[in-house]
């Protein structure tokens, strides 16, 4: 299962990297009212973990600022998101530069494994709306 959202954005690719690549950094999120940081490691580091409404817990399994790509693990969280519902939770943020003019082409993607639909009705108005604040924040 799965789900897929994409935009542009009218900025350049660093200065949307540069917003989006600190893992404990979620300030252009809308929904997002607290961040815990868990463990040791910094935003930057691959295994740095987080929970967000003191309900999800995630975890960064990938930032590569060579190919503009953060991957990250849904670990446990309410109803859909719970270990006990859904496994394999991987969500990748993409950008692209857009080469035809300027700007940043942006995806954001999830893949899982569940019996039921909860996940995608739970991550897809996450999704739009955080575009939608990337949107509103880089025009």
């Amino acid at each position: 299962m799965g789900c897929y959202h994409s935009c542009v954005l009218n900025s350049s690719i660093d200065d949307v990297w540069a917003a989006i690549r600190d893992f404990h950094d979620l300030s252009w999120a809308v929904g997002v009212k607290t961040l815990e940081k868990v463990g040791g490691k910094s935003g930057t580091e691959v295994g740095a973990g987080r929970i967000l409404n003191g309900a999800i817990h995630e975890t960064l399994l990938e930032l590569d600022s060579d190919d503009y790509v953060i991957i990250y693990s849904i670990d446990d969280g309410p109803a859909a998101l719970s270990k006990a519902t859904m496994e394999g939770f991987r969500g990748v943020i993409q950008l692209s530069p857009i080469t035809v003019g300027s700007g940043t082409f942006i995806e954001w993607s999830a893949s899982w494994r569940s019996d039921s639909d909860g996940v995608e009705e739970f991550c897809d108005p996450i999704y739009q709306a955080g575009l939608t604040a990337l949107q509103a924040k880089f025009g």
